[in-house]
């Protein structure tokens, strides 16, 4: 009986095991993650985060609990606006421009978006937030 090479090679192949970064301790979520916090694991996880670039900096979505991979849905860019935080609201069409005060509903990162109270007005809208930590509503 002849077998043919790939499926020998589909019995015979092993799991490759490689490093996998793992928090050394328990990460709450909002916490930012230092190097500090990041250890190597000798294993193979679907997913799991291989690049320390990608984690440090970032922020925990959910709890990251020690000796567990880390997948990219659990960590995301810092917030830079926190819920109950004064912004700058702005308006941009063509060569106008409005500028006001609002009070931000949720919290976020840098191109997300958030609700916004107008302090104004009292009017709730939404906008996307910017690198400067103002609201750009459109």
């Amino acid at each position: 009986m002849k077998l043919s090479l790939a499926l020998v090679m589909t019995f015979c192949a092993q799991t490759v095991w490689a490093d996998i970064l793992v928090p050394t301790r328990t990460i709450r979520p909002k916490e930012v993650i230092s190097i500090e916090d990041l250890g190597y694991k000798n294993a193979e996880v679907a997913g799991a985060l291989k690049d320390l670039n990608a984690i440090v900096g970032k922020e925990a979505r959910i709890a990251l609990y020690a000796g567990r991979p880390i997948h990219a849905g659990d960590i995301g860019p810092p917030a830079i606006i926190e819920r109950n935080d004064l912004v700058s609201l702005t308006f941009h069409r063509g060569g106008l421009r409005i500028s006001t005060e609002g009070r931000s509903l949720g919290r976020g990162a840098a191109g997300e978006t958030v609700r916004v109270m107008n302090l104004s007005s009292r009017t709730t809208i939404s906008g996307r937030i910017t690198a400067d930590g103002s609201v750009e509503v459109n």
